[in-house]
């Protein structure tokens, strides 16, 4: 039986890569994890945030690198996974955060949104998984952590490829979870509920979707941000060692109703 004690949740020492981790619920992933102890590495397409959040994590007493990065273009996952292990010389923790959201009526959603969406959301963190597994089974240790959403459980009638592609990383985290679990592994999944971010803004000021979402929730307000940093620590650290192939709703009981 593992020892449990309050070094149970310690990330000291460990490595963890952030997709998209400077901006939105990614900044509050990657200050988490350096608060309780790992380096991190945020791969991000644009430098926004990047200053800020040097800044933090610095202060929490960590190290932190960035990379300027595509993840959608052909070969990309290996460069980042090649560009950490250079950096830090490990890899323990993958966070599959990256994501986008378009929206559209059934009949006008147009084929690039879909392709746009599928490819960020789903098939990149397919290939950092697939990446990041090589290093982590040779290691036999390691955490990749999902971020699936509502819409991995709900349909979303104007978000389509979102809603599939929150369907997809629930599927692929399962599977993935399954097959490496004999290499001391583990693939779990972090589903936020409604979170006040930019990404949900118009659903927080739609006049009609806005209020049913506060009256479906139990508590009758949506979550802040702050509030998926625990359990991503836990997902990330020894605690969660015998915890695999879930994925973790943090959504104030949205789901009960």
């Amino acid at each position: 039986m593992a020892k449990f004690d309050r070094n149970s949740f310690s990330l000291k020492g460990k490595v963890a890569l952030v997709t998209g981790g400077a901006r939105g619920l990614g900044k509050y992933y990657s200050i988490a994890l350096s608060m309780y102890g790992a380096n991190v590495f945020v791969v991000s397409r644009k430098q926004d945030g990047w200053a800020e959040l040097k800044q933090i994590v610095e202060k929490n007493g960590q190290q932190i690198d960035f990379l300027s990065q595509d993840i959608t273009v052909s070969g990309a996952a290996e460069k980042v996974i090649q560009a950490v292990i250079e950096r830090f010389g490990k890899l323990d923790i993958l966070v599959n955060n990256a994501g986008m959201q378009l929206r559209n009526d059934v009949l006008d959603f147009k084929d690039d949104d879909w392709l746009k969406v599928i490819d960020l959301n789903l098939n990149a963190s397919y290939f950092l998984a697939h990446a990041a597994a090589k290093v982590m089974a040779e290691q036999k240790s390691g955490k990749i952590i999902n971020i699936g959403s509502m819409q991995s459980y709900r349909a979303g009638k104007r978000i389509f490829p979102y809603a599939a592609s929150k369907h997809g990383i629930l599927g692929l985290t399962r599977a993935y979870a399954d097959a490496l679990a004999p290499y001391h592994i583990q693939v779990n999944g972090l589903a936020p509920g409604y979170i006040t971010t930019d990404m949900t803004k118009a659903l927080q000021t739609d006049p009609v979707r806005g209020p049913e979402i506060k009256a479906h929730i139990p508590s009758g307000e949506w979550g802040v941000p702050e509030e998926l940093m625990g359990p991503m620590v836990f997902l990330a650290s020894s605690a969660s060692d015998y915890v695999t192939g879930v994925m973790l709703p943090v959504d104030g009981g949205y789901l009960l109703r």
